[in-house]
């Protein structure tokens, strides 16, 4: 009798014993990326009572993509009118801002004055290799479309406005390059309804910033820009989740289709103000630099930087 050899045990193979114990390995790996990406999404699902639903568990597109790298293109179900523009496209980049036209801009401090039109909740330096997760989703109906509607009529009450589509792109818990183990959370909304746009820009806990650092939005030669107060400033940024132009902590809202009246209070009719100076402000062209100067003040607080001022009467007081 021949005997038979069970080779296909891996007992008397030394190759299948490295083929199984591969194969075991991979297992193990598979499972251990599997929980690692789990917990990941998992976390994201923690915010600020301000920002809007976002995360894999809320169908969110979740973009891990290394250091400098950008969302892929994407195709908006609605046209977004942003100062007068028509977009049926955006990039999520990143870096903490959405282009239209081309991806991962170089920062520069508005006003760029350049040939792309930013929203820029938090540009700087983002690195998600180590921590952090970068989201987005679109909404077409429900409840995210109630609550921006609801949103939009409080803080521009002269409007009537109902949403029709909503976008909402989140950085949750994302690190600045150079400085892994830091958690930074922030997200922009980009709602429309008819002719009508705004951004909303949400904050969370913003860790302080080595790098170059701005929130706002500029335009296409920058007719029309803003920067938030104290955004371009690193150690500063901590206050984001503080800071607020419609009486909400840890928001901004901005419309942004170019209308005339954009931005605009009703009820602030004029300004008031004393100006002391050692020069004599009839000489010519100080006027000019001096209602610049206000105005440069103005929009920190909220204004858009389309205002202009005219100086209605100036009275002259010798000491």
């Amino acid at each position: 009798m021949t005997p038979s050899v069970q080779w296909h045990s891996g007992i008397s193979n030394p190759i299948q014993i490295l083929i199984m114990r591969a194969s075991l390995l991979s297992h193990y790996l598979l499972v251990f990326t599997s929980v690692l990406s789990l917990s990941r999404v998992t976390e994201a699902q923690t915010a600020p009572v301000t920002f809007y639903p976002f995360g894999s568990l809320e169908g969110d597109t979740v973009n891990i993509a290394p250091e400098d790298g950008n969302s892929t293109l994407i195709d908006l179900w609605s046209p977004f009118v942003f100062f007068g523009h028509t977009y049926n496209r955006t990039y999520v980049n990143n870096n903490g801002h959405l282009t239209f036209n081309q991806s991962q801009l170089v920062f520069n401090n508005f006003p760029i004055n350049g040939s792309e039109d930013i929203i820029a909740p938090l540009w700087t330096d983002v690195d998600v290799s180590m921590n952090g997760i970068i989201s987005y989703q679109q909404y077409s109906s429900g409840s995210v479309l109630t609550r921006a509607t609801q949103d939009i009529n409080q803080y521009f009450p002269d409007l009537t406005f109902t949403a029709t589509w909503v976008l909402v792109a989140t950085w949750d818990r994302v690190a600045y390059f150079y400085h892994s183990g830091t958690e930074t959370s922030f997200q922009v909304v980009l709602i429309s309804g008819g002719d009508l746009s705004f951004i909303l820009m949400n904050y969370g806990d913003i860790a302080a910033a080595y790098n170059t650092v701005q929130a706002g939005y500029d335009t296409i030669n920058s007719t029309a820009y803003f920067s938030i107060p104290g955004s371009n400033d690193g150690s500063a940024i901590p206050n984001l989740k503080n800071s607020t132009n419609v009486n909400v902590p840890g928001r901004w809202a901005f419309r942004v289709d170019g209308g005339s009246d954009q931005n605009r209070k009703e009820n602030i009719i004029g300004l008031q103000m004393r100006v002391s100076s050692y020069s004599d402000l009839r000489e010519s062209g100080k006027i000019e630099t001096v209602l610049e100067r206000i105005q440069q003040e103005l929009t920190k607080y909220g204004l858009p930087s389309s205002l202009r001022l005219t100086l209605r009467r100036i009275q002259t007081i010798y000491p």
